[in-house]
This record gives structure tokens, sequence and C-alpha cells, in this order.
């Protein structure tokens, strides 16, 4: 990709194309003391209160700056990067490449808790291997009042649902969630009911006595790749097929419709809903609805095979965030007689992971 400059016009060229920038496209991205506000960036002027007729009277084109003067009287001197970046239409969060994981991975991503983590280079490289690997620890995390409020915050904005702006997970009387419990619980996403379902789950051991109760993840990503690659039909079809994902209890009752498997608008993976305790299948002819529950039982097949599985436990200290839409999460049973398993839990959303990298990409010049 590259910017050309012929007889007053801007020209973006990439793989042979040519195509013309619009002037207009131009003056809208002025960006002297005048035209934007330095500590937000945000314009000082409505561009839909601008002339229609815009138009280029000068320019000039160095190796990293095009300037641009306008016939309003308008200058701007624009980062040639800059622009390419807006035509490649990159989010550089999103696209950083997500790496496939099986059982076979020892390295469970640690980073070690300290003061001002938030703004550390450590904090980024944290969230760029969360982003590959879609979970990260961290270790040595203060275990008092309710930490968690304060490092989800620190990250961006908890995400409140009906079960409180962050829960207790453990073991207790008449609960509304097999969590509460001290069952086993097999690989599942969370909150597939919710429209949207919370991105990011944090879960920070507090205490944790028992000799059971091991955390499990897997890679949705990677198993959804494989059900791709080995089973076509089984993917096309839990891609295809919204089903009604439910959750209720005393005082509310929450649905959504969804796919399974979910991908984005180029048909690449988005997001796994998996929760079989919680979906019901809407009714459809008796040889789709065979295929469906072949494909279900397979894909559960594979998140519950110990080939895709890690198990690890919890320590006191230790901060779990896992990415909702890519992983799922559970865990072996225990015996609440040994001793006693605490976690405390809360929900954040993608903007505040984003948010706080593309800061610290600026903040040490990536």
């Amino acid at each position: 990709m590259k910017i050309e400059l012929l007889e007053n016009k801007v020209f973006f060229e990439n793989e042979g194309l040519k195509k013309e920038i619009h002037p207009f496209w131009l003056r809208e991205r002025v960006n002297g003391e005048k035209f934007v506000d330095k500590g937000t960036q945000q314009r000082l002027f409505d561009p839909t209160e601008l002339k229609e007729n815009v138009e280029i009277k000068h320019l000039e084109l160095s190796n990293d700056f095009l300037e641009v003067t306008f016939n309003d009287g308008s200058h701007t001197k624009l980062n040639v990067k800059n622009i390419l970046k807006e035509f490649s239409n990159k989010n550089e969060v999103k696209f950083i490449k997500k790496i496939e994981w099986d059982a076979s991975l020892k390295d469970l991503n640690n980073f070690y808790f300290k003061k001002n983590i938030f703004e550390e280079k450590e904090m980024y490289d944290a969230l760029v291997s969360f982003y590959k690997y879609g979970f990260v620890i961290f270790k040595e995390v203060p275990t008092k009042n309710n930490f968690i409020i304060n490092f989800a915050n620190s990250i961006g904005s908890i995400r409140r649902t009906n079960f409180g702006e962050y829960f207790d997970v453990k073991s207790k009387p008449n609960p509304n969630d097999l969590a509460y419990t001290s069952l086993p619980l097999a690989p599942h996403t969370d909150n597939p009911y919710r429209n949207p379902v919370p991105c990011i789950q944090m879960l920070h051991c507090i205490t944790n006595e028992v000799q059971g109760g091991l955390s499990t993840l897997v890679d949705g990503y990677t198993v959804t790749e494989k059900l791709k690659k080995d089973f076509p039909k089984y993917y096309e079809i839990l891609t295809q097929t919204k089903v009604r994902f439910q959750f209720v209890d005393e005082s509310v009752i929450l649905e959504d419709w969804a796919e399974m498997i979910q991908l984005d608008e180029n048909k690449e993976f988005r997001q796994v809903r998996f929760s079989p305790r919680l979906d019901f299948v809407p009714l459809m002819e008796k040889e789709k609805l065979e295929l469906y529950y072949s494909a279900r039982n397979k894909i559960s097949e594979l998140y519950n095979s110990e080939k895709y599985r890690i198990e690890f436990k919890l320590m006191p200290g230790d901060l779990l965030m896992m990415d909702n839409y890519r992983l799922l999460h559970g865990r072996t049973s225990f015996d609440s007689k040994d001793g006693e398993r605490f976690l405390q839990g809360c929900y954040i959303d993608y903007d505040s992971t984003e948010g706080k990298l593309k800061h610290l990409a600026r903040k040490f010049g990536f």
C-alpha cells in the first residue's frame, strides 16, 4: 500500500488498484490545535457544517507525511502510516493472531502482580498474551477487601449482572447456579443466555484448601477449527442454527437465541456458546434435528476430551482472566469437608482490554 499525488489529487494504491482519496475525507482529518483538542483528540469543528465543494489547493508528500492545503484556507500535516492504517481497516488488537493450543500447553501465561502494574509494560505483555491464548493468570494479587473490583476497574469497567458487581464462588445452600456447589463443572461458557454475552471473566482465588477443585480450560477456537476440518457438516449446522439459551431463577428469566458457533462477517471464528444444561434446540425436521444432535454430541465430546483440556489448581492470590467468547472453563469435583474453596468472579467487556492495550501501546511506543 502507498500514497501517490497527481494534479492536486491524492491516490491510494493497493495491489495494483489505484483510487482517489476524497478531498473531504482528508479535510475531516485536519489535526492542528485549531481543529483538534489535544487531550481528547475530538474535533473542534463539525464536519457536517463544512462546504461540500472542499478542494485541494496544494499538496506535498514525503516518506512520512502528507501536507495538504485546502481551498478554505485550512492546512494539515497527516502521518502517512495513519492514513494507510485506516484504509487497511485493521484493528491492532483484534488482529493479534490467535494461537491454537491443547492439553500439551505447558506455559500457563503467568504474570506477577506488582504495584502500578496497570501502567507497566508487563501489563501490555500480559494483554497481548491474553489475546493470543485467550487467558492469562496474574499471581500474588491481593486477596483483601474484594480487590478484584479494583483490579477489573483498573483495566476497564466491571460489567454488572444479576449476580452482582462481583460474585463469590463457594458452596452454599439453595444455590441458583451449579457453580455454587462442590459438584464438578464440565467445560462451558458463562452466561450464553445474555445479549450481549459478557466478553471476559475474571476469577480470583481467595482460599483453596480442598484436594480437588482443579480449574479446567479448553480452547474453543482450537476445537472448532478441528470440527471445521474433520466434520464440516457438523460445523455447518452448528454455525447456522440458532438455539435458545435460558436462565431462570426466582427474580429473573434471561433468554437469547444464538448459534453455538458464531462467525464474523468474514466467516471466521468469533464466539462459542456452550452450556448444554441451558440450551433448547428449536423444533426442526427430524433429519435436521438428528444431524444437529450428532453435531452437538461431537463438539461436546471434543470439549470434554483430555486431548484439549488443561487442569491446574488456582492458589490464593491467583487471578485468572479468560476470554468467555473463546474459552470454555470448568472444574473438577471436591469435598467441601476438606476445607474452604473460595473464588471471587466478575466480568468486563472487550473495550476494557482493547482500550487498555491501545493506551499502553501508545505509552511505550509500540
